[in-house]
């Protein structure tokens, strides 16, 4: 029987990142991961990238995640929103001097440098290529038994495993779900002009087309949403051709583009878990809510789950508390609900905002934009969001030990 502290499912970027902070603190973990640590560092494994928020990047810093990405991560300065090619859009540039709203890192770089993290943590054992086989939470605590015969045992269990995760399933938590009818075609690109560190959201109404600068400063990440039915043909369009569809709807001003990596795709939905703890349970990341990737805040959603339980449980376990109190659960329920409820009616919101046809639905989006636009307080709101600096922030999220 291995024992620990806690027990989490899913060795995934939000599974491993909660591990390493609570390691950092003396609270033991063992990750429970089926993936091969070196298959999901493939560029072919997942080719897609993300915006990492200023806060979620100081927590990577102050857990020692960051310093294993110097050099790799390519800083947004500002985002241009905008209704098609259409002026009157709305940019958000923070302050000369002031922090990037965000890091933009390659998918597979942040997972390398998390699992070069947790071989160097000695409260974190990671157990790849296996799966839990049955998995009881009771009274007396949390017991595992994994396909390969090993069993585990802690007060708490952490299901991280992403959107269809078993755990969840399990426990039999309820889920608000739907599907967009989209579908993200992920494709990184080179360019003749240099991006200039500015992220772009440009909305037409079959999907929001994103271009997330990445290093060097002629590379770009597409994140191009398109109705699902056309999904099948626009994947099987030649190189050529999907670089002129491309171009089209950037418009050109970054001039002539080319290919820079394989293409991928995955379908968009909406996910809310109606509870994120039950008895000695704990969900994390995507295993409690799953969003559009309009405002490229997913990730950073999960990233904001591992502080908080993070903090929770070690406060806890300084004060010699069990870990699978339903009184410390019910703290990290209570500080993740109401941002995780903004930020997914938000996302879904402007998605259907956004899809509504026409030169008038055009025309309104863009007044309420350069309304925006104007009102300093209300844009400086709205970039405190992107930077994930809203609300309570856990100690981790502004860059401090817990």
């Amino acid at each position: 029987m291995e024992r620990a502290d806690v027990i989490i499912l899913g060795g995934g970027l939000v599974g491993l990142t909660l591990a390493i902070a609570l390691d950092r603190h003396g609270v033991s973990s063992l990750v429970v991961d089926p993936a091969d640590p070196e298959t999901s560092i493939s560029p072919v494994y997942d080719g897609r990238a993300t915006a990492v928020s200023s806060s979620s990047y100081r927590m990577l810093q102050a857990i020692g995640v960051a310093e294993r990405l110097e050099g790799h991560g390519c800083p947004i300065r500002a985002i241009e929103v905008s209704d098609g090619l259409a002026p009157g859009g709305l940019t958000f540039d923070p302050p000369q001097g002031d922090d990037p709203l965000g890091m933009m890192f390659e998918n597979r770089l942040i997972r390398a440098a998390l699992h070069e993290a947790a071989r160097a943590a000695p409260n974190l054992h990671f157990l790849s290529r296996t799966r839990p086989g049955a998995v009881v939470r009771d009274g007396t605590g949390v017991r595992v038994a994994l396909e390969d015969g090993r069993l585990l045992e802690a007060p708490l269990l952490v299901g991280a495993e992403g959107r269809n995760s078993p755990t969840r399933e399990a426990a039999q938590i309820p889920v608000a779900r739907w599907r967009y009818d989209h579908v993200a075609i992920i494709q990184t690109i080179t360019h003749d002009r240099p991006h200039g560190n500015i992220a772009y959201e440009i909305f037409y109404p079959d999907g929001p087309f994103a271009i997330l600068p990445m290093l060097p400063g002629t590379r770009s990440a597409i994140v191009w949403s398109i109705p699902a039915a056309d999904a099948p043909a626009t994947l099987g369009l030649s190189d050529r051709a999907i670089v002129a569809e491309i171009e089209k709807r950037m418009g050109g001003f970054l001039g002539p583009i080319a290919l820079a990596g394989p293409r991928s795709s995955y379908p968009l939905g909406f996910h809310h878990a109606a509870t994120i703890t039950g008895e000695r349970l704990a969900l994390a990341g995507d295993a409690a809510h799953g969003i559009h990737p309009i405002a490229g805040q997913g990730l950073n959603l999960g990233f904001r789950d591992a502080a908080a339980l993070a903090q929770v449980l070690v406060e806890g376990a300084r004060l010699g508390l069990d870990l699978g109190d339903a009184q410390l659960l019910d703290r990290y329920a209570r500080w993740r609900s109401l941002d995780t409820f903004m930020v997914a009616a938000s996302t879904d919101l402007l998605t259907r905002l956004y899809g509504v046809p026409g030169k008038a639905a055009s025309a309104v989006r863009r007044f309420g934009m350069g309304i925006v636009h104007r009102a300093g307080p209300l844009k400086n709101r709205l970039m405190a969001e992107a930077r994930g600096e809203s609300g309570d922030l856990p100690l981790l999220l502004r860059g401090l030990a817990i």
